[in-house]
């Protein structure tokens, strides 16, 4: 009974490659890529249980087990690290989220063409800035001496503010720039989930006598919902990784106590220390944190609102 069951499902296995085949031939090169680049280097993770030496390499270094996971959480940075890295994603998310949506939902009620193109066109443009010159233009902005904003400030009365030396100012810098950056690019998404709802739902909707609020409220924002939820899913999944460019771009020790994530200190010790074993442990905890939030989120958005990753 089990080789029948097994050959049932060969053939129709087979059945489906042959009636897929030039589907697949499109995909071939994105899994090819990503098996090449994703899936083969998964195996140097295991550098993560070793002591690690490059002339070595991982075949000739020694076992150590789980003796670089227990020192990162011994270290004395650890407890910082984690709430930190949890701070700026948690209040990222919190913050960054919900501003694409809303600025797809007000771009989606402007009814001039040329109008909306102009201003789809200037909200891309600050995603295709790179991190650099954007840490360069806070920089100059901001600056205690000459920046704009201190300028008129001083012309207020009010005295100087070092923005990018005070670590109460590092959050809402760092959440702020990265809203303006990236809510123009994220709100492409919702854009075109937008275009899917059907506009017979709207005339429905007038000839019941609803405004445009209502539209937006029993319509539009249903529509989205599960773009919004999926992709929701997927930025939980993503909580424990804040890229360490931008935040090294931006701080400095006078703002260690609060810019401190684990990137940057996986950064420190993994590269510039060539403590090689100690940045996989590090980043495969991470992984690991990342994978049971995915999952866990998305078992939580299937029961409650049926939508999901799978």
């Amino acid at each position: 009974m089990y080789r029948i069951s097994m050959n049932k499902k060969l053939n129709r296995l087979k059945k489906n490659i042959i009636k897929d085949k030039y589907l697949l031939i499109l995909a071939a090169p994105i899994l090819i890529y990503y098996f090449i680049f994703h899936y083969i280097p998964m195996y140097g993770a295991v550098i993560a249980f070793l002591d690690f030496t490059p002339g070595y390499g991982i075949w000739g270094s020694p076992w150590a087990g789980f003796r670089w996971f227990k020192e990162f959480f011994q270290s004395v940075f650890f407890w910082r690290l984690i709430f930190n890295t949890l701070t700026l994603s948690v209040l990222s998310l919190i913050f960054s989220f919900p501003v694409p949506i809303i600025f797809a939902l007000l771009l989606n009620e402007v009814k001039r063409k040329n109008l909306k193109r102009m201003i789809q066109t200037v909200s891309y443009l600050p995603h295709f800035i790179s991190l650099v010159v954007m840490v360069g233009i806070l920089s100059n902005f901001l600056s205690p001496t000459d920046g704009i904003v201190n300028q008129i400030l001083r012309k207020a009365g009010m005295e100087p503010i070092d923005f990018m030396g005070e670590s109460i100012w590092f959050r809402p810098l760092y959440i702020g720039s990265g809203i303006w950056q990236s809510f123009g690019w994220n709100s492409i998404i919702y854009m075109a989930a937008l275009t899917s709802i059907d506009p017979n739902l709207y005339e429905a909707a007038r000839i019941d006598g609803c405004n445009r609020w209502q539209e937006m409220r029993h319509i539009t924002i249903p529509g989205l919902m599960p773009t919004a939820v999926m992709l929701l899913i997927l930025a939980v999944g993503n909580l424990m990784n804040v890229g360490f460019e931008k935040i090294i771009l931006m701080y400095s020790p006078a703002t260690y106590d609060v810019a401190d994530v684990i990137s940057t200190y996986v950064y420190r010790r993994g590269i510039l220390d060539a403590q090689y074993s100690f940045g996989a442990a590090v980043g495969l905890f991470n992984s690991v944190v990342n994978f049971i939030l995915l999952i866990s989120v998305n078992r939580i958005s299937k029961k409650i609102t049926q939508i999901g990753l799978w």
